[in-house]
């Protein structure tokens, strides 16, 4: 991934807002039942696929475009176990690929302080970003295991435009609102190099 400067991180018109450590314990579970019902070694998520797949999940198409993608963390967590790049400071904070058919993909992380909960601040940034008028589509993954945390999201998305293309990325299918839904597996799985077809045999 190329690096970025600081002032170079700008709202894009999609956005994918991620809880790290739920990512990483998802993609964790995922590698041990896959690697039991495989018989073979799961390599760990390749985040740049992730993150084009996560967009397509959540609606984007080809085209020359941004997507940036947020991943907030706690200030102690310095890195991944299970995906790569890894460390959020110094693999993933402020750089950036670019893919030939769906444009360019940046990455930000956030630590989160004692001040505020890592919930809290993913929903104030998913109200901001919900609010700016140059995002298009917004993906939000949570820990979804907190139904807290989910309802906190329903109540704040009811108040979002109906012109933004907002999804929310879980495990199960859970209680609807102003948004659409997507299993977070899928795009997980893909990363992974794991094919439907593996599982047929």
């Amino acid at each position: 991934m190329n690096s970025l400067e600081a002032n170079d991180i700008k709202l894009q018109e999609n956005i994918i807002i991620a809880d790290a450590e739920y990512i990483d314990n998802v993609a964790f579970d995922l590698i041990v039942n896959y690697e039991r019902m495989l018989g073979r070694k799961i390599p760990k998520a390749d985040m740049a696929q992730w993150a084009i797949n996560v967009g397509l999940d959540g609606g984007m198409k080809p085209g020359r475009q941004t997507t940036g993608i947020i991943l907030i963390h706690d200030k102690n967590t310095k890195q991944l176990n299970n995906f790569l790049p890894s460390n959020l400071q110094t693999e993933l904070n402020n750089r950036a690929f670019n893919d030939e058919q769906f444009g360019e993909f940046t990455f930000t992380a956030y630590p989160t302080e004692e001040m505020v909960t890592k919930h809290d601040f993913l929903e104030d940034m998913a109200r901001t970003i919900c609010n700016h008028k140059d995002v298009r589509r917004v993906m939000l993954i949570p820990d979804a295991e907190n139904e807290q945390v989910l309802e906190g999201l329903r109540r704040m998305l009811k108040d979002v435009d109906d012109d933004k293309h907002v999804t929310l990325f879980t495990m199960q299918p859970t209680r609807g609102g102003h948004f659409r839904q997507e299993i977070l597996g899928y795009s997980l799985t893909n990363a992974m190099g794991v094919r439907a077809d593996e599982f047929r045999d």
